[in-house]
């Protein structure tokens, strides 16, 4: 029995270790091949780090890694490309002046692996500098990952105006960072670039010009890129349901029936398709109770503090419809 990943979001460790990986390389695929500028909005705890990594993995050329998986039989060309990637779970954010700093010092640790040294003073030239020089380094055109790129801004929200004036300054600094992507001499040595977070900032307010960027947010054909169906939870971990029906004293149809009323509340399109958040699924199989694991861990506190200060009944909020143009103006 493969063991659970939990709390392991780095796609090579996952498959060296054995542990079980729901196999979402047919999307991963479909999304590569057909753009090459694209941005997604999850929740926390959802598998954007992972989803991440295993991009990371495949533009790097690791094939080996993808044996028994979808992907191991496609036509990719499994050339290795030089990737950044950003991370800003890892970034510091506590002022604009850090932010700057922080990001400034990790390209030119990226672009030392090219043995380029960068001598630009701003933001925008470290990494515009960096980018050339992978590609004039390793003659392969550059893939960009960024992870929790709304995490300058999110994590000031709802803390009062001093805060709120930090968020409006990261932004700032972010829609320069983001902008150097649009350059001619730039745009014209890329291969892929995917930015992902916990929100959806409005193009206008972060991506500025990055009119090509593909929102797969509610995209139908993408729901199903992260996060589980019905059918890989029944295919993946039917031996982690039974193990649980026997310590419930259930049937596994009522182990599932509970999994379902506790963490299928997720759906992404209009397309009928529920999905089940990993973290949580996760935490259940392997405590083999229910419980309310993501709320214990990935709340976010703009919005906690948000309904607070608002005072909103969040009884009401069951079967509350927005518009897809509501996401838009944020």
């Amino acid at each position: 029995m493969k063991k659970l990943p939990i709390g392991i979001s780095n796609f090579e460790l996952l498959i060296q270790r054995q542990n079980v990986y729901v196999d979402k390389t047919r999307l991963i695929y479909k999304m590569v091949d057909e753009g090459m500028f694209y941005f997604l909005s999850r929740p926390r705890r959802f598998g954007k780090s992972l989803l991440i990594s295993t991009l990371r993995a495949l533009f790097e050329g690791k094939r080996e890694l993808f044996a028994g998986l979808w992907m191991e039989n496609a036509p990719w060309e499994w050339e290795m490309h030089p990737v950044i990637v950003i991370d800003f779970n890892s970034i510091a954010s506590d002022s604009p002046e850090a932010l700057q700093r922080d990001l400034i010092f990790r390209l030119k640790e990226t672009a030392a692996s090219a043995s380029a040294q960068l001598h630009e003073p701003s933001l925008e030239g470290a990494f515009r500098g960096t980018i050339l020089a992978l590609y004039r380094h390793y003659r392969q055109k550059v893939v960009v990952l960024v992870d929790e790129y709304d995490r300058p801004l999110v994590s000031h929200l709802g803390k009062g105006e001093a805060e709120l004036e930090i968020a409006r300054a990261n932004r700032e600094i972010l829609r320069g960072f983001f902008g150097v992507l649009k350059d001619i001499d730039v745009s014209a040595v890329l291969r892929f670039v995917f930015i992902t977070g916990i929100s959806k900032f409005t193009q206008v307010s972060i991506f500025s010009g990055l009119n090509n960027l593909n929102d797969l947010t509610m995209h139908p054909g993408y729901g199903g890129l992260l996060g589980y169906t019905q059918e890989e939870l029944e295919i993946y971990f039917q031996e982690y349901i039974d193990r649980m029906a026997k310590t419930l004293k259930q049937s596994p149809r009522e182990v599932l029936d509970g999994l379902r009323e506790w963490y299928n509340g997720y759906r992404f399109t209009d397309v009928e398709t529920h999905l089940y958040n990993p973290f949580s699924i996760l935490k259940a199989l392997d405590r083999q109770q229910f419980g309310p694991y993501w709320f214990e861990t990935a709340t976010p506190a703009f919005l906690v503090n948000l309904i607070k200060e608002r005072q909103y009944p969040i009884p009401e909020m069951e079967g509350l419809r927005v518009t897809p143009a509501q996401f838009t103006t944020y």
